[in-house]
């Protein structure tokens, strides 16, 4: 039964490779016209070869050894080898292929603040470590879009551009700290950067995912002026005001080794601003006190977020003559091997 259920997928696999392929050349298909040609020739040698005799009585009784019975083998190897290499001549390709495919694909970006008090120990290990690992898982749910990242504090810019290789952005993520650029929270100008970099896609969906700690205290951009600026391209953006409720552990003053001195300041996070923008983009605002609540907002928006998209996909030709071809250089050195060794005329 094994072996029945073996044969049967092998067979099914032949019938899938064959009738999935075409050919670029089927003019050298004229060439199989030498196999017949061959084969009669084949014929009138063996029929003209002739040997005599006084008498066959001796051979009477004698049956043909296994040599003789095959004695037909080379040459029925060298056919099969013709018409494989001239199938090989033809270009067997597989066949280019349109087809619609669904996918949930969108265009979104997260801008990040990274600003010192992004280091608040009310998250463990802190808000920061915490909000790239959550992105980063994130990302791993949003197989069919597109990412990009904006990151700001006092001013803002693009870590990394769009894309579709999720490897490179995850990677971004990881060397992300504080003090990449100077300090602040430019709100409104991580917006607009954002915003920047995904008005001219050409996506159905287009999102931005802002997280901050604060409230605006610079930069030349008013977070509302940016969400305006949103809201006329049609980019939705969701807000996540990260922060625990009441005191947090924060640094308070840097020492000139870059270490922080932390202490236990109140969390001021602008969250009538945060909401504003959300809802002038027809995003959602959240509001993230520990760390898993952060994780939930991020599946929430996983969630919103699944904008199915048709898609038209083709797959190019790819070339199969290799099969045959090697098949045929198979059967060719057989043939030589049994000519010189089992079928070996002797002189």
């Amino acid at each position: 039964m094994l072996f029945a259920i073996s044969d049967t997928n092998f067979a099914d696999k032949m019938l899938t490779f064959f009738r999935d392929i075409t050919f670029a050349n089927p003019e050298f298909f004229w060439l199989m016209l030498v196999i017949p040609l061959l084969a009669l020739w084949y014929i009138l040698k063996k029929q003209n070869a002739e040997i005599r005799m006084s008498s066959l009585k001796s051979f009477e009784g004698i049956k043909p050894s296994f040599k003789v019975r095959m004695r037909h083998t080379l040459f029925v190897l060298r056919i099969i080898a013709i018409a494989l290499l001239i199938t090989a001549l033809a270009r067997p390709q597989s066949k280019s292929d349109f087809r619609d495919v669904k996918t949930e694909g969108i265009d979104l970006l997260i801008a990040m603040d990274i600003s010192a008090s992004m280091l608040a120990q009310d998250f463990k290990p802190n808000r920061i470590e915490v909000a790239k690992e959550t992105a980063i898982e994130f990302i791993d749910n949003r197989v069919n879009d597109r990412l990009g990242l904006i990151i700001f504090s006092g001013e803002a810019f693009t870590q990394c551009p769009l894309t579709t290789d999720h490897a490179i952005i995850k990677n971004m993520f990881k060397d992300i700290k504080t003090g990449m650029v100077k300090d602040g929270t430019a709100i409104g100008m991580g917006l607009a950067t954002a915003v920047n970099r995904i008005k001219d896609s050409k996506a159905k969906s287009k999102v931005i995912i802002l997280l901050t700690d604060g409230v605006n205290n610079s930069g030349s951009i008013a977070p509302l002026t940016a969400a305006e600026i949103a809201k006329l391209y049609g980019i939705r953006v969701y807000t996540i005001g990260i922060g625990t409720i009441g005191k947090a552990l924060s640094p308070i003053a840097m020492y000139p080794n870059g270490q922080y001195e932390y202490g236990y300041v109140d969390v001021d996070l602008d969250e009538k601003m945060m909401r504003g923008i959300a809802e002038m983009t027809g995003g959602k605002y959240f509001r993230a006190t520990d760390n898993m609540k952060l994780k939930n907002i991020y599946k929430e928006i996983d969630n919103l977020e699944k904008t199915v998209i048709q898609e038209k996909t083709y797959t190019n030709r790819a070339e199969r003559f290799l099969p045959f071809a090697l098949l045929a250089g198979i059967l060719l050195s057989l043939e030589i091997i049994l000519k010189y060794t089992i079928f070996r005329s002797i002189p």
